[in-house]
């Protein structure tokens, strides 16, 4: 199965986001177009559009950038408590439509200031409830014509989105990522969703959750395409392991300068099951597998920036094709300087990648 390498564009005004030394620009057309475009000429398929309110709104965002790009997926980050289903899927097949098949949507179930934005539901057993109900609905109305649906959460009555999204070969609709470790999380994925999306955890770990990922989807008896698997992590990559490891290295130092060990600040991410799996690998070693490095979760990293892979190009791509061996299908890589880091990674470690798939293949 073919790979996607996706990056990640943070989507905020503020600048000094993970680091990246850009201080202008942030939240600007002509900033975010900048980042877009080097990822789309440094070999990314598309980036992943951070979200959360009181930052640019990702759907408009992901709009303007399709528009400015040629061959860009915006990976659109949404939450179910913010759209309604049917108003997200004719949004979305609209743009699906206009970038001629370029979306990709990744539903977010996390809490995010729901009071904000009017949403009521932030008991975790019912707002995972509600986006298996989103999920089943979307697709339901992106490949079907007058759907009527009433469940506990969304009712539509003989709704027909137009335009439908847009059909290729193999492809009928976005692809829909989620992500999450909780056993409510993963019945989501296991019965909705196209992808799951896996933090950098070790190999091990990985491996546990696909196999019961796996049984879970047969006895929900799943009514879908085989569920993919994905990875979101941070990667340091320099021309050699030492360089990489000094730049990782001082880079925690920073981190531990600015803001001490961890304690509260994470608030619900603190608690979340899949954020307590990262924060928990700390205990079993700075450096697990071949070059998982887990120090930055104990200074302030969180969600894909609490572990990273840290090396040469040669070694992060191995890290990157051990987790392949497992049925990872889907790449979503970041590092900052964001636009620095967009070239380099792109130059240096995706060929790298592509080359190893294609042996793989039996291609030459």
């Amino acid at each position: 199965m073919t790979s996607e390498f996706l990056w990640y564009i943070p989507n905020t005004v503020q600048p000094g986001h993970r680091g990246d030394d850009a201080t202008s620009g942030w939240g600007s057309i002509e900033y975010s177009t900048e980042l877009a475009r080097t990822a789309e000429d440094h070999g990314w398929s598309g980036a992943l559009l951070g979200t959360g309110w009181g930052r640019p709104d990702t759907f408009t965002v992901a709009t303007a950038l399709a528009a400015r790009t040629t061959t860009f997926k915006p990976l659109v980050a949404v939450r179910p408590g913010y759209w309604q289903p049917a108003h997200f899927a004719g949004a979305a097949a609209t743009l699906d439509q206009l970038s001629r098949g370029r979306l990709l949507v990744n539903v977010v179930s996390g809490v995010d200031s729901p009071a904000a934005y009017g949403d009521t539901v932030v008991d975790p057993a019912a707002r995972y409830a509600r986006t298996q109900e989103f999920l089943h609905l979307v697709r339901r109305l992106w490949t079907e014509e007058n759907v009527t649906f009433h469940g506990a959460h969304f009712q539509v009555t003989d709704s027909t989105v137009s335009p439908s999204p847009y059909v290729t070969d193999g492809r009928t609709r976005p692809t829909l990522y989620f992500g999450g470790a909780s056993e409510a999380a993963e019945r989501v994925s296991a019965a909705e969703a196209d992808v799951q999306l896996f933090w950098g955890e070790p190999l091990e770990g990985v491996a546990e959750r696909i196999a019961e990922l796996g049984e879970l989807a047969e006895r929900l008896e799943r009514r879908h395409a085989p569920l993919e698997y994905g990875l979101r992590i941070t990667t340091v990559v320099r021309d050699t392991t030492d360089e990489a490891w000094r730049a990782a290295e001082e880079k925690v130092a920073k981190m531990a300068a600015d803001a001490g060990e961890i304690g509260t600040w994470m608030g619900n991410r603190r608690t979340a099951v899949g954020q307590r799996r990262l924060l928990d690998l700390a205990e079993r070693g700075e450096v697990l597998d071949t070059c998982l490095y887990t120090t930055p979760g104990r200074f302030g990293g969180g969600g894909a920036a609490t572990t990273w892979l840290v090396g040469s190009p040669d070694d992060v791509a191995a890290a990157l094709n051990a987790y392949r061996a497992l049925g990872i299908t889907h790449f979503v890589l970041s590092d900052t300087p964001y636009k620095e880091e967009t070239r380099r990674i792109g130059d240096q470690l995706l060929p790298l990648l592509r080359e190893e798939h294609i042996a793989g293949t039996g291609r030459s």
